[in-house]
């Protein structure tokens, strides 16, 4: 994946701060622009890279639930990022594995069946 846009630092408050960039991924027909943010001291990760750069990002997916003023309630969803290597020399800790897939089998109500022995 590319840098497509790598946004400054932004003070939210006087004990947080964030900076936000997107990512373009041309893996597939249509490309998909992947959108990050790091915060506090992770903000200057990104001063390494330039716009078209290739890399990998590490990330965790976070949410959150929000009540507006009139009860109504919204979620959102940011993929907080933790540290971005260079794409060439990325691809040693981030190799694709191959596994099995899960199947569940639920019954009638939804509810998982355990056909396990024990």
């Amino acid at each position: 994946m590319s840098l497509q846009v790598k946004g400054s630092e932004q003070a939210i408050n006087d004990r947080f701060r964030k900076r936000e960039f997107v990512l373009t991924d041309d893996s597939s027909q249509y490309p998909q622009y992947i959108s990050f943010q790091l915060t506090q001291d992770k903000c200057a990760l990104l001063d390494a890279f330039n716009i078209g750069d290739e890399m990998t990002v590490s990330f965790n997916l976070r949410g959150r639930e929000w009540t507006s003023p009139k009860g109504e309630v919204k979620y959102f969803n940011s993929l907080e990022a933790w540290r971005i290597e260079k794409g060439a020399t990325a691809s040693t800790g981030n190799q694709e594995k191959n596994y099995e897939p899960v199947q569940e089998t639920f019954g009638k109500g939804g509810e998982a069946i355990d056909d396990l022995p024990f």
